[in-house]
């Protein structure tokens, strides 16, 4: 068994499992930390961004100016953001057999396995996964077209140019994998390769492997994968969480407020949470405003999938009531949603307010056109709540930022406390996971309860490495066909075990082994007609007895004296015993499994002691 690890962002994986004869892919994270490296796409045209200095290199040679520009004492490429892929050289992509999605932020790159590895299997996936990622992707391609960027930037990327530029530059991974975003059309033709599933739905992959989603809790449709032969079990965890409700969030008055997110998830949760806070504090005159090219689409999702959601929300459905109160809000014109800045939303705008809109990286998206409209005045706030960006790199093409900034990351997942909890419980015979959980982090290298804890100690695997796991098959599972089962006559060898010889023949088809009766011999037929190649069957060999027991040395030495022999002696070897017959100069060595007559061209005679021999043992 292998995996190769194919990224190295630990909450956005894509590993590729060989198991028995299957080749599997585990989820296909997107890295959008990429895209920090790059100038914001803003909506409506910034002076400021346009007119920044390019940047040169320490001997005056000016010839990237085009491509990279300063601001505030970073540099960022200048052109389209690119995103940073999954590796595609490590394994031959077109012989993956499936695709397994744990929850919508780990199929964001999809499109670039589906569309352009030669990719031929199935990927599957739950419906709210399904149809909420297809939301993410459809936004961000969005963000992406509607501010169309005529030059492109390649020249920093090259490998002896890249080692001149500063930091983080200087350090970007696999910048010449880098891609801009992909289309519509083929985000519509990668989401038409996959088949839905259920919870606890078992999955046949070519009778070799069983695969099974269990809910995970971390988002609406999100699963962990069972991955199962008859004796071997695989368990992958991605995003898992234990909470029912997620964190609060307070939002204090004062000038208004944007909160940078997805159009799915935790925004929910910050809507119903900000819903109680605005109704307890008596701030129901604030607006609140979704902005997204999706936005309608997603509230409509949330409120849809209700045998998705938690036992508690679930039960609303049928009071009725809406799993979650955002339809409330609507309804009362608290909240109101709008495709872009554009349009209705510039006619029905007020202050002070709360604004929810993408993208976290603050790289593109309406959220680009708040930052640069807000971000002089104190008065106003930005929260961050998305842990997968840093918001301090987010921000840098924005300084000086006069606005406040708040860093409350709303990280759902399972922290390592209850992982090293679960471990224990369960008892893996084996743990694989990224490198990132089996150190403390860099910038807090004291903290040991930021890892993981197992015994034995967790394997680590990082991008575009190959781990050979310790994994050994043992049994492979055979059926009998009832007619072969019935021919066979047990013996029993021992109190309560029994055995009986099969002659049958072996037939495997789609990983799955069948033992059928043999072949009656074939009739003779006359005239010289040929026979195909698919009329011939295998030859079954009459075959020898088995034979099984042991002998008793003093029982055998008294049998061989009734019989005439005599002076016999008995030597004990390591392996068994020695029997001599010196009269008739002849040695039968008997050993636990196999028992050798040795006498010199008496065939009479050894024919005579090994029907002596044969009378201690049973025939099969």
């Amino acid at each position: 068994m292998k995996l190769y690890c194919l990224s190295g962002h630990p909450t956005l994986p894509c590993n590729v499992l060989k198991f028995k004869s299957t080749t599997i892919m585990l989820d296909c994270g997107l890295d959008m930390t990429s895209t920090l490296n790059f100038l914001p796409l803003p909506l409506v045209q910034s002076p400021r961004l346009s007119n920044l200095p390019g940047w040169s290199l320490k001997d005056g040679n000016a010839f990237l100016d085009k491509e990279l520009k300063e601001c505030s004492g970073h540099v960022f490429v200048d052109s389209v953001p690119e995103f940073c892929l999954p590796e595609t050289e490590l394994i031959d992509l077109s012989t993956v057999d499936v695709i397994l999605i744990s929850n919508y932020h780990c199929m964001m790159a999809l499109p670039y396995i589906t569309e352009h590895t030669g990719f031929t299997g199935t990927v599957y996936a739950t419906e709210p996964t399904v149809q909420i990622g297809r939301l993410l992707m459809e936004e961000l391609v969005n963000f992406i077209e509607r501010v169309p960027k005529a030059q492109s930037a390649s020249l920093w990327k090259n490998k002896d140019i890249q080692r001149l530029l500063p930091s983080p530059l200087k350090d970007a991974v696999e910048v010449s994998t880098w891609r801009t975003c992909y289309t519509m059309q083929e985000v519509n033709s990668a989401l038409s390769k996959i088949q839905l599933v259920g919870y606890s739905q078992k999955i046949e992959l070519f009778g070799a492997v069983q695969v099974t989603p269990l809910s995970s809790g971390y988002a609406l449709g999100s699963s962990n994968w069972i991955i199962q032969s008859h004796y071997e079990k695989v368990s992958y965890v991605s995003g898992s969480s234990l909470l029912t409700t997620h964190p609060q969030l307070t939002v204090r008055n004062g000038g208004n407020v944007l909160v940078p997110c997805y159009p799915s998830g935790v925004i929910y949760d910050l809507l119903e949470c900000l819903y109680q806070y605005i109704d307890s504090a008596g701030l129901s005159s604030v607006p609140l405003y979704f902005i997204s090219p999706v936005a309608n689409s997603s509230l409509e999702f949330s409120q849809i999938f209700a045998e998705w959601l938690c036992h508690n929300k679930q039960s609303k459905v049928y009071l009725p009531e809406p799993p979650f109160p955002h339809a409330e809000l609507i309804q009362t014109n608290k909240l109101k949603h709008y495709p872009s800045i554009h349009g209705d939303f510039s006619n029905d705008f007020r202050q002070p307010c709360v604004v929810f809109t993408g993208h976290p990286s603050l790289r593109f998206g309406d959220v680009v056109h708040f930052m640069e409209l807000w971000g002089k005045s104190s008065l106003n706030t930005v929260i961050f709540t998305e842990p997968d960006f840093s918001y301090l790199e987010a921000l840098a093409p924005y300084q000086p930022l006069a606005m406040k900034c708040i860093y409350c990351p709303i990280d759902t997942r399972l922290n390592f406390i209850q992982v090293s909890k679960l471990l224990k419980e369960v008892q893996p015979l084996h743990v694989v996971c990224p490198e990132q959980y089996t150190q403390p982090p860099p910038a807090q290298s004291h903290r040991m309860d930021l890892m993981i804890d197992c015994q034995p100690p967790a394997m680590s695997y990082r991008r575009a490495e190959v781990l050979a796991l310790p994994f050994k098959r043992r049994y492979e599972k055979i059926e009998i066909m009832p007619e072969l089962a019935d021919s066979l006559v047990p013996m029993e060898i021992k109190p309560g075990i029994s055995l009986a010889t099969v002659s049958a023949v072996l037939h495997t088809k789609d990983n799955k082994h069948l033992l059928q009766p043999p072949p009656r011999p074939a009739q003779p037929t006359s005239g010289k007609k040929r026979k195909r190649v698919s009329d011939e069957v295998p030859d079954c060999k009459v075959l020898k007895p088995l034979l099984s027991g042991s002998i008793p040395v003093e029982q055998f030495v008294q049998t061989l004296e009734k019989h005439g022999f005599s002076d016999i002696k008995v030597e004990d070897t390591a392996k068994g015993h020695i029997v001599l017959l010196q009269e008739a100069e002849t040695l039968i060595q008997i050993e636990e499994d196999s028992t050798h007559i040795i006498c010199d061209n008496d065939e009479m005679l050894r024919v005579r002691l090994r029907d002596l021999v044969l009378k201690f043992l049973q025939k099969f």
